[in-house]
């Protein structure tokens, strides 16, 4: 294959990720909205810091939300609900209560009694009817329940047929009352025989006065409708405020009603495009510096693609959750817990990379919130502090401190930047604190999320290194009863390489583990390595090149026992690079002194690599290389272990095993000093005395 097809082939997984970034920026583009933004931050109370601000158009300076607000709980508690008057309720009565005296009329003809109710029947009929009238006249009221509790006094807008008139409730009649009223008619009648009209008249009454919902809502919206939510205008040309002046409470609605107007008129001038595309440049220009930065400053995060996905999905994520919650009411951006991105990407990378992809989500979130630059500010103040907490997840009583601390800086923030503007503690949005707390609350969730996305994306976290290093797990149970010279020799390995980390500050607790499993290969054949053997050794009938691919094996073999037992990728990195693609020395020096005259080919005694590709694999490497050559020192010196240490580094870096790994020569010769002094301790290096 020609060199150009073999650099566009190697380009091709560099060629998606930047694929996944534009596809994040076109994302993220259409969450913003697509009217242009207002050029101007201002804050009541504060002094104008631009040029005098003449209005360019005509708009109407609207009164503050809660002052409308105010006015129209004052209508609605105010207005007169609306109740109707069924005529048909009272000419179905009537009817009613014409037959029934008719048939009553008729059974006491025989009986000998009520003389005057049979000689004047007419008048009792239409006694009967008059009294009907009166009663469904004045109205019979039935409140709805939300009435019930009101007093006498209560008025109602009373409608029959096309008129309306407001009458109280106490000018009604209601439907206990109806009995006593009949008696008091009847006995005021000047009927003799009244009496006749009472069973008649006792049970007919039923109210004929309802609420009227229809009406009600209708005419509450139209009494709603003026409430007028505008005070005054302001003319083009007119002066809305001098540079260095102080936005006052009415310069302020001023501006907030001008800058609202601005926004509408400017949006129907331009094009929805030209917005967005303002925006899709934004969105890239902070997304490939994002990308930019993991390129060259993160390359052991650039170089995976699921890596890479993981820092964009935080992205993509926060500014969709920004969008949702900007696009629903009664909700406060407050609310989003900005801090559990720094807090996993800490626990998983380190602090700097936290840092900065969140202040990459705060930057983009911040143009699809309305909050103005306090919010900026908080996100961002609260998120170095998240970091700077250092917590963590395998210690309850920190990662609850570091909650707190979190909290304060919210808190103190919030407040802070409220009297700026406010002046006073009594003008703060104290509920705010409400959005704030539940903001921690959610935060929480970054414990129970490490455990998942180091399964999803294949990463590894503090708890389950820790839970690695119990040499119970049955793969180092197995390597102490197979191979426990090479358990020892894996333990002094994981001495070595935690010093060394530990000075550099990279992951210590991710090299030691990784070095108590570097060699799990050699359970397969332990007797083949000389930690482990104690009688003949097998490579004496064996040739060099059957020893070095029984030696080799080792790295294979342990790749697969690792999968085979759930290990995670990053700890079978370390056993595929330990010895990266160093030759199988012994061996091929033996083969080169037995056959001089024969072209060697040495890719048969070279290991498989690849070559570290992180500080943390670097130090294994060198680490392990020291402990097993230590081994073959007698007695050795102060001397002895610093010119070993110089000779094994100096042959990895002839080699290029080490080009690839990030690790710096300040931070090899730190390396460097921590394994001269670990080794010195371990043979007991002292001054010698004179005789």
């Amino acid at each position: 294959m020609t060199e150009a097809p073999k650099r566009s082939i190697q380009n091709l997984p560099n060629a998606a990720k930047y694929v996944l970034a534009l596809l994040a920026v076109v994302f993220i583009s259409f969450l913003f909205p697509n009217n242009v933004r207002f050029k101007y931050e201002f804050h009541k109370g504060h002094s104008w810091r631009y040029d005098d601000l003449t209005a360019p158009f005509d708009f109407a300076i609207m009164k503050p939300a809660d002052e409308v607000k105010m006015e129209l709980e004052a209508t609605e508690t105010q207005f007169t609900p609306y109740y109707e008057m069924v005529g048909e309720v009272a000419r179905n009565k009537k009817q009613a209560f014409r037959e029934a005296f008719s048939e009553q009329l008729d059974e006491v003809r025989d009986g000998g009694q009520y003389f005057d109710v049979l000689n004047r029947s007419d008048v009792y009929l239409r006694f009967g009817n008059r009294l009907i009238e009166r009663v469904y006249n004045r109205g019979i009221l039935q409140l709805t329940g939300e009435h019930q509790n009101r007093d006498e006094k209560f008025v109602i807008n009373l409608r029959q047929g096309n008129t309306t008139t407001k009458r109280t409730a106490q000018s009604f009649l209601r439907s206990h009352e109806t009995e006593n009223w009949i008696s008091d008619s009847l006995f005021n009648s000047r009927l003799r025989e009244a009496e006749f009209l009472i069973p008649l008249l006792s049970d007919l009454f039923t109210p004929n006065v309802f609420y009227n919902d229809t009406l009600t809502a209708k005419f509450k919206t139209e009494q709603l409708k003026l409430v007028v939510p505008t005070r005054g205008m302001v003319r083009k040309g007119d002066l809305i405020i001098a540079r260095d002046g102080i936005v006052t409470d009415e310069i302020y609605q001023s501006l907030i009603s001008y800058k609202d107007q601005y926004e509408m008129e400017v949006t129907k001038q331009k094009s929805w495009l030209g917005v967005f595309f303002g925006y899709f440049v934004l969105t890239s220009l902070i997304i490939g510096v994002f990308l930019l930065y993991l390129q060259f400053q993160a390359k052991e995060v650039f170089s995976k693609f699921k890596s890479v996905l993981f820092m964009l999905m935080w992205v993509v994520l926060y500014s969709y959750i920004v969008y949702v919650v900007e696009t629903s009411a009664g909700l406060s951006a407050y609310l989003i817990p900005f801090c559990i991105a720094p807090i996993v990407i800490r626990i998983f990378f380190n602090e700097r990379l936290a840092f900065v992809t969140h202040v990459i989500i705060v930057l983009v979130a911040s143009f699809l919130c309305s909050e103005g630059y306090e919010f900026t500010f908080l996100q961002i103040l609260a998120g170095l502090v998240a970091i700077l907490s250092s917590i963590e997840v395998r210690d309850y009583t920190r990662f609850f401190r570091s909650m707190l601390f979190i909290f304060m800086a919210y808190a103190l923030g919030f407040l802070g930047l409220s009297l700026i503007e406010q002046g006073s503690f009594q003008d703060i949005d104290w509920p705010i604190y409400t959005w704030i707390f539940l903001n921690i609350l959610f935060t929480l969730l970054a414990y129970p999320l490490v455990p998942l996305l180091e399964r999803l994306f294949g990463f590894i976290s503090p708890i389950t290194l820790a839970e690695l290093s119990d040499m119970n797990r049955p793969l180092l149970r197995e390597l102490s009863i197979k191979a426990p010279g090479t358990l020892q020799h894996s333990l002094q390995v994981a001495n070595l390489a935690e010093a060394a980390a530990t000075k550099i500050k990279a992951d210590q607790l991710l090299v030691k583990v990784a070095a108590l499993y570097h060699d799990i290969g050699k359970v397969a054949k332990p007797n083949f390595f000389i930690e482990n053997q104690s009688g003949k050794n097998p490579h004496d009938g064996m040739t060099e090149l059957e020893s070095t691919k029984a030696i080799v094996d080792h790295i294979a073999g342990g790749v697969a026992l690792a999968k085979k037992n759930g290990l995670p990728s990053v700890i079978i990195d370390f056993i595929k690079t330990h010895h990266g693609t160093t030759r199988v020395e012994y061996f091929y020096r033996s083969y080169v002194n037995k056959y001089p005259d024969k072209q060697v080919d040495e890719k048969l005694f070279r290991y498989p690599g690849p070559r570290p590709r992180t500080k943390e694999e670097a130090i294994l490497m060198i680490a392990d290389s020291l402990e097993a050559a230590s081994k073959s020192l007698k007695e050795p010196g102060e001397k002895d272990i610093d010119d070993l240490v110089e000779k094994i580094v100096a042959g990895k870096i002839t080699q290029g095993q080490l080009e690839k790994s990030n690790l710096t020569f300040k931070e090899l010769d730190i390396c460097k000093r921590a394994f001269k002094k670990l080794l010195r301790s371990i043979y007991h290096v002292r001054v010698e005395y004179p005789e």
